[in-house]
């Protein structure tokens, strides 16, 4: 076996650059979080080779003295911290000492740098082990920081470097994900002498809508919420706009881009039940919290971090976002090209319902109200015109039709409306279900004739095993005899439901997952499958008034934009869109 020896710094610096500066744009992500720590306001960024010939940063920061710049490409070497206590709480994004060093080891590089007040810059440069001495130079206040021909002296990592279109991209997103974190900074990308980017300093909501899109920003819902010393801002996808994949997922802490798993799951399960299959949301988020409360000192490239209260923090960030989606109930999204979402008056709606009024779907229908708009049980043309005039107030407009005996044909003041029925009176319920269950309170409706049905020896011990938590749920459910099972109440709410259907299917998610899985981790997907059986089915004829309340219902109910499944409840049809159909104007 070999004798045990101390490497060589430079060789254990080019095993350091494997991990710190893996790619150029983990290159370029160091350089640029150096600028923000040194106060800057204007960075520039140069680009040859998608990074791996030249990154060049420029910056108007506090620049670096004269006698520090060798320091500087030394190993553990930094300005940011001095003791344990320092990185207990962190607040800068570099601390290590690491990354200069591991890029001087492994490319051609130069720094150059001027502290303002002083009469010029100075530089340095490094071509692998060899620091040249520091010496006078021109440039304005600031620092550049230049890095050529990327692992020139180590063959095996460069030939793991992609195209360079790839390796540009992945430069272009580390550059993206800095423009996000400070908006107030004015920053430039080039690459191969074209300017890809040229970004003013802006406001948040402007920044994201010029990196990510107009589309993103028109899509999206504004996050912003506080407690203790947690605080989450930033914007987050509409459910009906979740991508297949996870390319634009953006989440800060103290404006340090992390890939967080405790994060990343919190977010999922503030989507559980307006997500799609395997769509993935959309966001931009910043968690602003103690530096003494998040461990950053994780893993060299810094993208990891740990919660000392990891548990608070999933609740703060899932309940911050719960809050958010539950806005989108159906018509809350503002009028087609705006940004902006638009608060439904919910108070108006509720308020405009008299008491007690009733409907065969389960609905709350306001009778005497529709009586007093409409003149009569079928809805005329005139006051179809003259309704849907008021947006505001009723943002998915009135009903026209029934289509196929799937859909509802509204008009609102942009256009037409198509509601999936089923799709909406499910959300409907589901959500009813979700908040009398909260509040302990799921009523029950007894049966006028108990229903009787052949069952599984499973299924009968089940339900005398736990016929607690089938009452907690709105059941009354026995056995009649080894083999069959007696219904003599279900939910108030499902009271239009197939009895037989639905407690077969409640037993079969209790039998499979437990009772206290099923109304813990497995609760929303109990409650859907009884809010799928309650809903309207295909093919029911709905009478205008029946139509215009389960609008009604839509407005005012959370999430109802999207059914339990993640699919959409409704689509608007603007009048720009047919006249472009019907070739009008043209």
């Amino acid at each position: 076996m070999p004798d045990i020896r101390i490497l060589p710094d430079l060789l254990i610096s080019q095993i350091a650059a494997g991990e710190v500066v893996e790619r150029p744009a983990a290159a370029l992500k160091e350089l640029l979080e150096n600028s923000l720590d040194s106060g800057a306001r204007n960075i520039s960024v140069q680009l040859a080779g998608g990074g791996a010939k030249l990154i060049r940063v420029t910056d108007d920061g506090a620049g670096i003295a004269q006698s520090q710049l060798t320091l500087a490409l030394t190993r553990h070497a930094t300005s940011k911290i001095a003791a344990l206590e320092d990185l207990e709480r962190v607040d800068s994004l570099g601390f290590r000492g690491e990354a200069l060093a591991s890029m001087a080891a492994v490319s051609h590089l130069a720094l150059t740098s001027r502290r303002a007040g002083d009469k010029h810059a100075w530089t340095v440069t490094a071509n692998g082990a060899e620091i040249s001495k520091v010496a006078p130079a021109a440039q304005a206040a600031g620092t550049t920081i230049e890095v050529r021909d990327l692992y020139f002296n180590t063959p095996a990592r460069r030939k793991f470097l992609r195209s360079e279109a790839t390796e540009y991209a992945h430069c272009e997103e580390a550059f993206k994900r800095v423009a996000l974190s400070r908006p107030e900074l004015a920053l430039t990308l080039q690459h191969n002498n074209r300017v890809r980017w040229h970004l003013k300093a802006q406001p948040l909501e402007e920044r994201i809508g010029a990196l990510l899109g107009e589309d993103f920003c028109a899509s999206s819902l504004p996050v912003d919420s506080a407690s203790g010393t947690l605080r989450l801002r930033g914007a987050i996808g509409l459910p009906a706009q979740a991508r297949g994949a996870r390319d634009t997922q953006y989440f800060f802490v103290n404006g340090r881009h992390v890939r967080d798993k405790l994060a990343a799951h919190a977010i999922r399960q503030a989507y559980q039940d307006v997500l799609h299959h395997e769509r993935h949301p959309a966001y931009v988020l910043f968690l602003d919290i103690d530096p003494s409360l998040v461990d950053v000192n994780v893993h060299p490239t810094k993208t990891e971090v740990r919660f000392r209260d990891a548990r608070a923090v999933h609740q703060f960030v899932f309940h911050a976002l719960n809050l958010a989606l539950a806005q989108t109930h159906a018509g809350a999204t503002a009028e087609p090209g705006r940004a902006e979402t638009m608060s439904l008056p919910r108070a108006a709606v509720t308020a405009a319902q008299p008491a007690g009024s009733s409907l065969a779907l389960g609905l709350a229908q306001p009778v005497a109200f529709y009586e007093t708009l409409f003149g009569r049980e079928t809805l005329p043309e005139e006051a179809v015109k003259s309704e849907a005039s008021a947006p505001a107030e009723h943002p998915l407009g009135f009903a026209l039709a029934q289509l196929c005996g799937v859909y509802v044909l509204a008009q609102n003041a942009h256009g037409l409306v198509i509601v999936d029925m089923h799709a909406a009176h499910e959300r409907i319920m589901y959500e009813r279900l979700k908040t009398t269950l909260d509040a302990r309170a799921i009523p029950m409706q007894p049966l006028l004739v108990p229903v009787t049905f052949g069952a599984e020896a499973l299924d009968v011990a089940t339900v005398e095993e736990h016929g607690e938590t089938l009452r907690a749920i709105g059941f009354d459910l026995a056995a009649a005899s080894p083999a069959s099972l007696i219904v003599r109440a279900i939910p108030a709410l499902l009271a239009d439901a197939d009895a037989r259907e639905l407690a077969r299917d409640v037993l079969r998610e209790i039998r499979e997952f437990g009772a206290s899985r099923a109304l813990t981790e497995r609760r929303n997907e109990l409650l859907g499958t009884m809010a799928c059986h309650a809903a309207v089915r295909a093919n029911r004829k709905l009478s205008l008034p029946e139509m215009n309340a389960l609008l009604r219902e839509m407005e005012a109910t959370d999430r109802s934009g999207q059914c339990n499944h993640g699919r959409p409840t409704w689509h608007q049809i603007t009048l720009p869109e047919l006249d472009k159909l019907f070739m009008r104007g043209r």
